[in-house]
């Protein structure tokens, strides 16, 4: 097999979640190693992998605008195939299967979230016998971590703990096109984290769909504070975690935000609304107050913790109490961030066959509302941190300043890193830097340079 990726170049286009990007850089490392050659744009690339998120429709209507876009792009100069594929991964390609090769006549490989491992198969086999190829299976046998990986950033790594959800929120199609939550056992992931770190890793984000619910099928509890204590021993920088469910968030992983220095200061913890009816409605299994108080409790564990959230508008049957005491409650929390979304209803949902009668120009307005005092009370958050001292992981030299770089701080805050005019911008990405903040912004924190950390 390997002779048909000699010479052939390739580019991944990524949708939607961490496990996407995860996902993508286990495409990469499958066919680099296969001798493939990944290049940066479609006109370059023989092969194009799409890796797709379905929960939200506007990633459907993206990702089919794209695809029959690549029809008018010619093929470049020396492929060896004399053609262009065009492969679909990722959970749409889970969810739709055969379907996409039927409406999208140029797609050459469909294949799921469960069968990563076959991309180079079906890829080799569609051009050989000058095919479609489709591979969609019900489950996996392997955990994703067993394949050959080239990470995007050498100084940061993702740490998948767990695959698939068992949460079955009314809204989400995660369950469907990622199957049961599966965990991966802890001396697995000790092992890796472990190596991530002499490999250079100084930042490590673990995994899961709900992280905080790791454990119960290997262990019949959950053991997620467990983790936290094997990968914190490996002496990774900055140690974070994505995504944690409310209902699962419990007294021990509280007190490892605390306890552990290395467990970043920053807390995702995906609220969705402030109203119990819509909660209930939305089968997330617990009620506004009680999300109050485990804010509450993170808080008086870590008082510097900067909290995140996911929130979504117009959930079918919404009315304006509803939102109201979303409102209240993203008013009384604080986020330093929340993703907002105007509900998508999702085909496979349950959700998606609730009656939605609230005018969309109603929904629209509560979300600009909505939007509006999230900028306010991110900007509160962030001049919180105005003349004082921070680390950042510096990630890029900064598009608009040469003489600056861009990174993140230990709250996850972006931060844009002014520099003496001695020191080249470029030789500190990936390196860890101290810096004084001079101006807090909604989005963003600015800061001067004042040493080196970590090289």
């Amino acid at each position: 097999m390997n002779e048909v990726f000699n010479d052939l170049r390739f580019c991944i286009h990524t949708f939607g979640c961490q496990m996407n990007k995860h996902d993508s850089e286990r495409v990469v490392g499958m066919l680099e190693a296969l001798g493939a050659q990944q290049v940066s744009t479609i006109e370059e690339a023989d092969v194009v992998v799409f890796m797709t998120c379905c929960v939200r429709e506007a990633a459907d209507v993206r990702l089919r605008g794209q695809v029959n876009s690549m029809k008018n792009v010619p093929v470049r100069a020396g492929s060896p195939t004399g053609r262009r594929h065009v492969a679909i991964g990722g959970c749409i390609g889970q969810r739709d299967g055969e379907a996409l090769v039927r409406e999208l006549p140029n797609v050459d490989v469909v294949f799921g979230t469960m069968n990563l491992a076959s991309l180079p198969r079906l890829i080799a086999d569609a051009i050989q016998k000058e095919s479609a190829q489709v591979e969609v299976l019900d489950a996996s046998l392997d955990f994703p971590t067993s394949l050959p990986s080239h990470r995007e950033k050498n100084w940061s790594a993702w740490l998948p703990i767990t695959i698939g959800c068992n949460n079955f929120c009314s809204y989400c199609i995660v369950p469907y096109v990622r199957g049961r939550e599966k965990s991966r056992p802890l001396e697995d992931i000790r092992k890796e984290a472990r190596g991530l770190v002499l490999a250079g890793a100084k930042e490590i984000t673990l995994l899961g769909q709900n992280v905080n619910s790791y454990g119960r099928d290997l262990y019949g509890e959950a053991r997620f504070a467990d983790v936290l204590d094997a990968v914190h021993e490996s002496g990774v920088r900055y140690l974070r975690f994505a995504t944690s469910h409310p209902k699962d968030l419990n007294d021990q992983v509280i007190e490892r935000i605390g306890s552990l220095e290395r467990v970043a200061p920053a807390l995702h913890l995906a609220v969705q609304s402030g109203s119990d009816r819509v909660l209930a409605a939305m089968n997330r299994r617990y009620t506004a107050e009680h999300y109050l108080g485990l804010v509450q409790k993170v808080r008086a564990a870590r008082p510097d913790i900067a909290l995140s959230t996911d929130i979504i508008v117009g959930f079918p049957g919404e009315t304006e109490a509803d939102f109201q005491a979303t409102y209240d409650l993203v008013k009384e929390v604080g986020y330093t961030q929340v993703f907002t979304f105007i509900y998508s209803p999702r085909e496979g949902t349950p959700a998606a066959k609730l009656p939605n009668d609230t005018p969309r120009e109603v929904i629209q307005e509560r979300f600009d509302r909505l939007r509006d005092l999230v900028e306010c009370k991110a900007w509160e958050a962030n001049r919180r941190d105005q003349d004082t001292d921070i680390e950042v992981l510096v990630e890029s030299v900064n598009r608009k300043d040469a003489g600056a770089v861009s990174g993140r701080s230990p709250k996850n805050q972006n931060v844009h890193v002014a520099l003496p005019a001695d020191i080249d911008p470029a030789s500190l990405v990936g390196s860890v830097v101290s810096a004084h903040v001079s101006d807090a912004r909604p989005w963003f924190l600015r800061a001067d340079y004042t040493g080196l950390v970590e090289r």
